[in-house]
């Protein structure tokens, strides 16, 4: 009862009985609306845990494997510092043909050191990088 009620009441303009009446009175809701909006509730978490695999490859053997962690959506290292750069070749356009067929990307980010990683993963490059190439103007001082 609210307080306008009861103060309603008490002046005697209302009583309380139809007070009480006018209390206990709703509406139910539509149900099956009720369970529509429900099924349109979506998880925004729906990755458990993001995995980078990081992988020192010797030979093209271990190829298969590197594509199936693309496969599985796990985000791939690769060092080729102690790889043969023939078998680093091969490996290189292997995986690179698995990540454009699954639609991922694809980044050098040193001398031997690559990054394939699948669709559900944006790289992003870091603006420093790009300032501090030959050839692209330094905005403390001329270029580089």
């Amino acid at each position: 009862m609210g307080v306008f009620s009861k103060v309603w009441a008490w002046l005697g303009l209302e009583s309380e009985e139809e007070v009480v009446r006018e209390e206990y009175v709703s509406i139910p809701g539509n149900i099956e609306e009720d369970q529509r909006t429900a099924s349109n509730i979506v998880s925004i978490h729906s990755n458990k845990t993001m995995k980078v695999v990081v992988c020192e490859p010797d030979n093209f053997e271990e190829v298969q494997v590197l594509a199936d962690h693309l496969k599985s959506r796990k985000q791939l290292i690769l060092n080729f510092e102690n790889t043969q750069p023939d078998e680093a070749r091969r490996i290189i356009d292997f995986i690179s043909g698995t990540t454009y067929a699954l639609d991922g990307n694809s980044q050098q980010l040193g001398r031997n050191v690559f990054v394939f990683a699948p669709s559900n993963v944006e790289i992003a490059k870091d603006h420093r990088t790009i300032i501090r190439k030959p050839g692209h103007l330094n905005p403390f001082g001329g270029e580089r």
